[in-house]
């Protein structure tokens, strides 16, 4: 039943209603219910995640580029079943510079999230501009303003560490894009507050022989050694290599402790671990699958002569390779399955903690009328020189949660009467994208379907079909295959559906998966209003 009061603004997630804690997926679901999980834990594009665990909560943040709410917060009681609570940064990656275009591929680089007297921080590496922080007491609460740690150029991939002794270090790597140096690691030493670097980097591991494009660090101590957690090979066919030392600065040995071997998960590296409290170790990491995006793992780990093997070591090298199938962690205790969040009914004062959009967050895109259960897009200028959706940053996406699935919306399209040109749809958003697309024209409502090749490049859009509508409510469909091949289809009814275009090839976008959801845009020309688009409810199902 769709009520509660109406609100308008509030549109980002602020607090989660308390049903969202217990969503579960229709399409994938990795708690098999006999004690036993699969791989990946999350089908989604949680990519370079991180975690940290406080009691018997366990805590999880991601790169999120371009896209806010940024640093999305999971939160899990058993490593298996995660939900989504929070974002650090819920509307604005600062200083703003380009509010209404999408950084692709830009801001936040591979986070580390950290538990250190009382307070969550979360470190990370914007490749532009330094290393941010923000902080926290409560992970579910405001996050504090991110601070510029250190500012330079070419720095990501960042995780701190508190030593006994009060000194802060932290360790990083470099983009070589912004660098011109790649595949080395460096250390800093951090004030007591670690808001603030007090000493230059020092490079303490050079890759270029053996790891090429070692990156994405994580810093721990354990037993008096100094341990640097780093991917390294690249992501797809990539190796995690752990180096340990008895100086923060090193000289570090290095040991690669977990690789593909004779398994079918390529490129199993770069993550977070983590313990439980009844003393396992555990490996969170992606896989890399291309147009779905960096998916979540969760490996086995174990300690042999003060060296972490990771996954499953059939050999005895002290290399480990990644499980698909494996006993869930002993956490003490049994928890409820739960899964991110995925369908929206738009019935509550804030949108499901999954949307994400594609550049800083502006509140004249959307009203949620909650009594009423919909979501209203108002139509919104694109920018001058338009050439396809790429430079939108009014795109109302999330990850995509399964290689097997529908999503399905009900829409209604209210455009303006003085005007052509409005248009509104479901899209499935990559470096090539697809949608079906609702304009108002001349000759009436027209829904196509419609694609675009190398969006990134400024290609346009083609038409591949299209009908005239009589109705302004319609129900759009878009179906993922294993493949990541989707079909369009429509329904006036909701029952029955009308398949429209040709098979489309999903593509990942910059860094990310494909994203799948909606928008509202109108023609870039000087007006006092438009029109808009209702989104009744957004569905996620087989």
């Amino acid at each position: 039943m769709k009520k509660l009061t109406t609100i308008l603004g509030l549109c980002l997630m602020t607090a989660l209603p308390a049903i969202a804690q217990n969503y579960v997926s229709k399409v994938w679901v990795a708690d098999k219910g006999d004690g036993t999980y699969r791989n990946p834990i999350i089908h989604a594009d949680y990519s370079d995640p991180d975690a940290c665990r406080v009691g018997d909560d366990y805590y999880m943040t991601a790169s999120s580029f371009n896209c806010i709410p940024a640093l999305q917060i999971l939160h899990s009681k058993d490593l298996v079943n995660w939900t989504i609570v929070n974002a650090a940064v819920p509307y604005a990656l600062e200083p703003i510079e380009a509010v209404e275009k999408p950084e692709h591929g830009n801001r936040v680089w591979a986070p580390s999230i950290r538990f250190h007297n009382n307070e969550f921080y979360i470190f990370w590496g914007d490749p532009d501009q330094g290393v941010f922080m923000t902080k926290t007491k409560d992970p579910r609460g405001t996050w504090s303003k991110p601070v510029l740690v250190k500012a330079a150029k070419g720095i990501i991939d960042t995780t701190p560490l508190w030593d006994e002794d009060g000194r802060v270090y932290l360790v990083h790597a470099f983009a070589g894009s912004r660098a011109g140096l790649k595949s080395v690691l460096a250390v800093c030493e951090l004030n007591a507050e670690a808001n603030q670097a007090i000493t230059e980097s020092r490079i303490v591991f050079d890759g270029h022989e053996h790891h090429e494009t070692c990156e994405g660090p994580k810093f721990y101590k354990r037993n008096g050694y100094y341990y640097i957690f780093t991917p390294a090979g690249g992501v797809v066919a990539g190796w995690q290599l752990v180096l340990r030392s008895k100086n923060p600065y090193g000289p570090y040995e290095e040991k690669v402790v977990m690789a593909q071997g004779k398994s079918t998960i390529n490129g199993p590296h770069q993550g977070a671990w983590v313990d439980t409290t009844t003393g396992e170790d555990w490996f969170l990491n992606f896989q890399d699958v291309g147009a779905y995006g960096r998916l979540t793992h969760l490996q086995p780990m174990k300690w042999v002569k003060d060296w972490p093997v990771i996954g499953v070591d059939k050999d005895g090298d002290g290399c480990g390779e990644p499980v698909l199938t494996y006993k869930k962690p002993n956490v003490g205790k049994t928890y409820p399955i739960c899964t991110p969040q995925e369908s929206d009914e738009f019935n509550t004062l804030t949108l499901s903690p999954q949307w994400q959009w594609h550049a800083n967050y502006n509140p004249k895109w959307i009203f949620l009328a909650a009594d009423k259960g919909y979501a209203r897009l108002y139509s919104y200028p694109v920018v001058k020189d338009y050439k396809n959706l790429w430079n939108v940053a009014n795109l109302l996406l999330q990850k995509t949660p399964s290689n097997e699935f529908s999503a399905v919306m009900k829409l209604r399209f209210a455009p303006s009467p003085k005007y052509f040109g409005e248009r509104t749809g479901l899209l499935v958003m990559g470096l090539d994208y697809a949608l079906l697309s609702l304009e108002n024209t001349k000759e009436g409502l027209i829904l196509s379907q419609n694609e675009c090749k190398k969006a990134d490049k400024g290609t346009p859009e083609t038409v591949n079909e299209s009908v005239t509508l009589k109705d302004n409510t319609v129900y759009l469909k878009v179906t993922f295959n294993k493949e990541a091949k989707c079909d369009f289809s429509y329904s006036l009814d909701g029952k029955k559906f009308q398949k429209l275009g040709k098979q489309f090839q999903a593509r990942e976008g910059q860094w990310i998966g494909a994203k799948v959801g909606t928008f509202c845009t109108r023609p870039a020309i000087v007006i006092n209003d438009g029109g808009w688009a209702e989104v009744d409810w957004f569905r996620i199902e087989k």
